[in-house]
């Protein structure tokens, strides 16, 4: 199976016919020049950014994805061009919505830009069509071995070669007021871009995945920074699809901070849902399903890059990002969603989660029913309205207290502040 590098190989000899390249001198350094091999010109789309290219004279959307470890033919884009699929033994792929099943094609000619690739044999997979004519995920095993700018004001994505460009900034557009952030060592086998960001004050693995078309948290690690579809303030924003089959629900919720390198957001709101919910396989010989280790905590989608001028130094192991304006985060809709929101239940009805009924009810005994008054003693917090706490002794519904108000435990002072000798306190 013919990989991304080899195609990135095959761009840059093809690019370096046609065009003169660019070497710029970084200003810290004389002798440090960042040759681009390509720009390529994106067009966005739902949040996607995708190139156009073509499979054997057809014309096909190529969505850039740094997500995606292993460029792929989405697979009901397979099904419409006409390609002849066989199984591809010993190739698993799980993400967002759990495993999808993967094939091979042969490709007789793959045009992206001014390259051609021929005879190239990719993998096929996906559950669900992508729609915009997106067929093929370029992946993050073209994007590893370049330094990759993305510059969405511009509606361009630059690939580098560096030279001689140890320990100088290659934040080459900026004068000064730019962040930087270390990358993990990428695996050959498994690339991703993943980084530490901080939020609510807790280190938080994240990835760069120019796949998503907005950043989401993983519910599990919403909750362990103190904020679940029940927190209120939460609201549910419907579901969306990733390559498995299954869908996955989404909310939307109030953080304290997210910091990124010296970038400090605060009183932020940021989309989670269950991701890798659905992401386990069962080894050979055993029909016990097993989570996927090492999924990261976060992703950081198109959103996140639509606000930034930002490189991915893979040459120094290090992202460099400036503020272009705009939102940091979407706010409105769910990674993959359809553009159909989702109804609100009314009361009487079943439910998981506060969040999905509408109104003043919430979900009480798996049904949406009125919130206690204030005046009422309650038993959860779930009985409260959204921006009560069932708190106290007797417990009622109430706001969480604020700094210097008596408290019995954590969970009845807002925000960061802890119970600490009775009194709600910030800590340390």
């Amino acid at each position: 199976m013919i990989r991304g590098r080899a195609l990135l190989a095959f761009l840059a000899a093809s690019v370096a016919t046609g065009l003169a390249l660019a070497s710029m001198a970084a200003a810290a350094a004389s002798n440090c020049k960042m040759v681009q091999i390509v720009e390529l010109p994106v067009r966005l789309a739902h949040n996607r950014l995708i190139v156009d290219g073509a499979i054997n004279g057809q014309k096909i959307g190529v969505m850039l994805d740094t997500g995606v470890t292993n460029t792929l033919i989405v697979r009901s884009a397979a099904v419409r061009l006409g390609l002849a699929r066989q199984e591809a033994r010993g190739y698993r792929v799980l993400g967002i919505g759990g495993e999808t099943h993967v094939e091979a094609a042969l490709v007789d000619e793959f045009k992206i830009g001014q390259a051609t690739r021929k005879g190239w044999r990719m993998l096929v997979a996906g559950e669900h069509d992508l729609g915009d004519d997106v067929a093929v995920l370029l992946g993050e095993d073209f994007f590893d071995q370049v330094d990759v700018e993305f510059d969405l004001a511009h509606n361009a994505v630059r690939l580098f070669q560096p030279k001689d460009c140890d320990r100088v900034s290659l934040a080459y557009w900026a004068g000064g007021d730019v962040g930087e952030v270390e990358i993990d060592a990428v695996h050959d086998v498994s690339p991703q871009i993943i980084l530490t960001v901080l939020i609510n004050g807790q280190p938080v693995r994240a990835q760069l995945d120019s796949g998503a078309g907005a950043s989401v948290l993983d519910k599990a690690d919403a909750a362990r920074l103190g904020v679940t579809p029940d927190t209120p303030g939460v609201v549910a924003v419907g579901s969306g699809a990733g390559l498995g089959q299954k869908s996955v629900d989404y909310w939307i919720g109030p953080f304290q901070s997210f910091v990124i390198g010296d970038e400090i957001i605060r009183d932020t709101t940021i989309l989670f849902g269950d991701l890798w919910k659905n992401t386990t396989y069962a080894r050979d010989g055993s029909r016990v399903p097993q989570r996927v280790e090492g999924t990261p905590a976060m992703l950081l989608g198109v959103d996140f890059l639509r606000a930034h001028r930002l490189l991915v130094a893979h040459s120094q192991r290090k992202i460099y990002f400036s503020y272009a304006g705009g939102p940091v985060f979407q706010r409105t809709t769910a990674p993959g969603a359809s553009n159909v929101p989702r109804a609100l239940k009314g009361a009487g009805a079943s439910c998981q989660y506060s969040s999905e009924c509408g109104g003043e009810l919430g979900c009480i005994n798996a049904q949406c029913q009125r919130f206690a008054s204030t005046a009422d003693q309650c038993r959860g917090h779930t009985e409260c309205s959204r921006d009560e706490w069932c708190i106290g002794s007797p417990r009622r519904c109430q706001p969480r207290f604020t700094e210097g108000m008596a408290c019995n435990k954590d969970a009845d002072c807002e925000g960061v502040l802890k119970c600490l000798s009775d009194r709600c306190v910030r800590p340390n």
